[in-house]
């Protein structure tokens, strides 16, 4: 009697080899999109350290994801965040106008693009001030691309005027890495009134 023969088209072994090479088996979501979130504390006065402080600002060493280098800076009611490992190398930190001030958590999204979960981008809300009572009156989401000598703002999304403002940020911030700091124009993908 002979053994049965099983034919498998070289589709499905290409198929099944990239499943499992890109880390698809962590779940659905995963599974369709390649990215996943992390989240790390931005309390300034608990969760950094100050680095420098006189009367006209201050700046903070903060912890980022799996030690990825943070520095948020104040000026003038204004603040900025920088990143990287060659901060002083990157673009200038961008800011707003109005006065602001930051939210208590950074959300880092990751890829798996790598076989390992590696720091594509960040998001974090700016709390703006309206400039002519001084009161916190917009939220303003801010997409930050994280690439060596290219990190920049890519994405801001209205908070308040977008009920979905958490998913088209990390939709903006899943597209890091193409973004030409020097040439490129924010997007602000959804409705936009803050300013």
């Amino acid at each position: 009697m002979s053994k049965p023969v099983f034919r498998v088209r070289p589709v499905a072994i290409a198929l099944s080899a990239l499943a499992l090479g890109c880390g698809l088996s962590a779940g659905p979501a995963l599974a369709q999109s390649g990215f996943t979130s992390a989240y790390t504390d931005l309390r300034l006065d608990t969760d950094c350290l100050v680095l420098d402080a006189d009367d006209f600002g201050a700046s903070w060493s903060c912890p980022g994801y799996k030690g990825y280098p943070v520095r948020v800076s104040e000026g003038d009611l204004r603040f900025t965040i920088a990143y990287g490992y060659n901060i002083d190398k990157e673009p200038p930190s961008q800011g707003f106008g109005p006065f602001n001030n930051l939210g208590e958590k950074m959300e880092w999204r990751l890829s798996n693009a790598l076989g390992r979960w590696m720091p594509v981008a960040t998001i974090v809300r700016y709390h703006l001030a309206d400039p002519e009572t001084g009161e916190n009156s917009e939220q303003v989401l801010v997409v930050t691309q994280l690439v060596e000598g290219n990190t920049c703002h890519i994405a801001y999304v209205d908070a308040r005027a977008n009920s979905n403002a958490n998913e088209l940020a990390r939709a903006a911030a899943d597209k890091a890495g193409d973004f030409d700091c020097a040439n490129d124009t924010v997007a602000k993908p959804g409705k936009f009134a803050a300013w």
